[in-house]
């Protein structure tokens, strides 16, 4: 009997913390890991303390703003800035770790990880975000589509 590969396992976790998300769109989980030992998870939703969008409602969707568009018009924080957030409250250094994202990161989120020097960036579904990945390409940061 085989055991799940690293990379499948630490992609099934990004796919569980997905599920804490409170996105009405898309549920995105994330897991930033070094040595094979997770440091910080996250997922998509609201500020903590406030109010998620199965309460509010979401604005992108009323308005109509397509996949990929308009980040600022967004409640929520993304799985990959959650992951940042908790990893710097708690003074835990991402430098040289590795990214688990169920979804592709966006331009944003890809900027924030060259920023903070991560090894790679593995995700299991792309996002339609060129300039992300023109980024990630010209920081020579690593990054790899991983089938679920």
């Amino acid at each position: 009997m085989s055991r799940l590969p690293w990379p499948k396992y630490f992609m099934e976790i990004a796919f569980l913390v997905a599920e804490r998300s409170t996105c009405l769109r898309r549920k995105v989980g994330a897991v930033a890991v070094k040595d094979k030992r997770i440091l910080a998870t996250g997922y998509n939703g609201a500020p903590s303390g406030l109010p998620h969008c199965r309460e509010t409602g979401c604005l992108r969707q009323k308005i109509g703003v397509p996949s990929g568009q308009r980040h600022e018009l967004c409640r929520g924080l993304h799985a990959e800035q959650n992951v940042i957030i908790q990893a710097a409250v708690h003074g835990i250094p991402l430098s040289g770790a590795d990214f688990y994202c169920t979804d592709q990161p966006c331009l944003i989120c890809a900027k924030m990880l060259i920023n903070c020097k991560v090894n790679t960036i593995f995700f299991a579904q792309g996002y339609p975000d060129q300039l992300a990945v023109t980024m990630l390409n010209e920081s020579g940061t690593a990054y790899e589509c991983l089938e679920k």
